[in-house]
């Protein structure tokens, strides 16, 4: 096996062979000891990344950042606005330039139809690593981040294991569909039985579905689709409930909120929880709406690891990026 990741690109979930994804959770695991007991690890000394964005952040930015210093080298926060990007740098600019003023550059470009685009044409003109810290279809460090917490709470062995991937209600802006869209495909990898929960007006992309269902029928895992988000919660042993937006029956804000606000039933409350495992877990790879989308009671309460999950954004982020751009 193909071991030597040092100048891949990760763009989308099915970049890494499963293989890699494991060796990736390894090295995090790794990483999460060291810092734990304040061993030094500056693999990436005098190194630096820059990181653009052209979508907002918390956790992703500050994730990134801290990272970075933590391998001991720089990180560059670069906001698309502050740039020369709306006044003709193309992404073949961004590419060979960024790639050889630095070593990898993680970029975050949501919108619909042209962020994933814009990932794959600079990393086409790269000679770095091209690190996708979201876009419209794929958020493959959040699902990275994801699968290391639910090792961490249900072990190695996770066949057999119910995990819901269920919309929610929320009552601001029109979400991106990348999150289920990456878990959807990366957790039937790993043994997970997969049920995708939605109202009918919030599918996800035909293509993604395909290769989700093609990756289950590999690994010999369940994948189930259905409109019901209390059955789908019936026996979970992960419940992994969130919101997007209707994109693929309409990406008109106006529109899109009116279909959203039809479905405020689907709030994961304790009476839903109660229907899952008595040990199952709740994960959000937030911000959450809170007391819409999800309880006080639910994500404060002891289901929940949301800030597990959120830690892990580091350990398996560093992880990636000690492994690509040595």
């Amino acid at each position: 096996m193909q071991t030597d990741l040092r100048g891949r690109d990760l763009i989308g979930d099915l970049d890494f062979s499963k293989e890699e994804v494991e060796m990736v959770l390894d090295v995090a695991f790794d990483l999460k000891r060291k810092r734990a007991l304040g061993e030094p690890h500056p693999y990436l000394r005098d190194k630096a990344l820059a990181m653009l964005f052209f979508f907002s952040s918390t956790r992703t930015r500050g994730s990134f950042e801290a990272g970075m210093a933590q391998l001991g080298g720089h990180a560059a926060f670069i906001e698309s606005r502050t740039t020369q990007i709306a006044h003709g740098d193309t992404e073949k600019e961004m590419g060979e330039i960024f790639g050889r003023y630095f070593d990898g550059i993680a970029i975050r470009h949501v919108e619909w139809g042209i962020g994933n685009r814009y990932l794959n044409f600079v990393a086409q003109a790269s000679r770095v690593p091209i690190l996708n810290m979201q876009c419209e279809i794929y958020h493959p460090f959040q699902i990275l981040a994801d699968l290391m917490t639910i090792i961490e709470k249900k072990g190695r062995d996770l066949r057999r294991m119910k995990m819901v991937v269920s919309w929610a209600y929320a009552a601001s802006y029109l979400k991106p569909i990348s999150v289920p869209q990456s878990l959807i495909l990366q957790m039937p990898r790993f043994g997970l039985d997969v049920v995708l929960a939605h109202p009918p007006e919030f599918k996800l992309m035909p293509d993604i579905m395909d290769q989700a269902k093609e990756q289950a029928r590999k690994y010999k895992t369940g994948f189930e689709v259905v409109e019901d988000m209390e059955a789908a919660f019936k026996e979970a042993d992960i419940i992994y409930a969130k919101s997007w937006g209707p994109l693929l029956t309409s990406n008109d804000p106006q529109e899109g909120k009116r279909i959203q606000d039809q479905y405020e039933d689907w709030i994961t409350d304790e009476r839903k929880m109660a229907l899952a495992k008595d040990d199952a877990i709740y994960m959000h790879p937030l911000p959450a709406d809170r007391n819409i989308e999800v309880t006080d009671g639910v994500i404060d309460g002891p289901h929940s690891v949301v800030f597990d999950e959120a830690e892990n954004r580091l350990h398996a982020q560093k992880a990636v990026m000690a492994l690509t751009m040595r």
